[in-house]
């Protein structure tokens, strides 16, 4: 699926919001939106004219995610990110 440039011929900018990305805050211009690698992806050009991508959950393409807006900083995990982590570490033990 691809959102750019929208039905009004406007182009869409995003911002990087991972907060560990080296990008975090960074703008860009949407080129496009579509599921790739089995994840939603952002697609722009970076500073040097190549295509990148990354997650769309990482940007601001996408909206805020609930159980982040409500825990407003209180909890550092959620339950289903723990228990994953759980099966991870137990998988590398065997």
């Amino acid at each position: 699926m691809s959102n750019t440039p929208n039905a009004d011929g406007e182009s869409r900018c995003f911002h990087v919001t991972h907060p560990f990305h080296p990008l975090f805050e960074c703008g860009f211009e949407l080129l496009e939106y579509r599921k790739c690698w089995g994840e939603e992806r952002v697609f722009y050009l970076d500073e040097e004219g190549e295509v990148r991508s990354l997650p769309a959950r990482w940007t601001s393409a996408v909206a805020d995610d609930p159980w982040i807006v409500i825990a407003s900083g209180r909890a550092m995990f959620r339950v289903d990110d723990l228990l994953e982590l759980v099966l991870l570490i137990q998988g590398i033990k065997r």
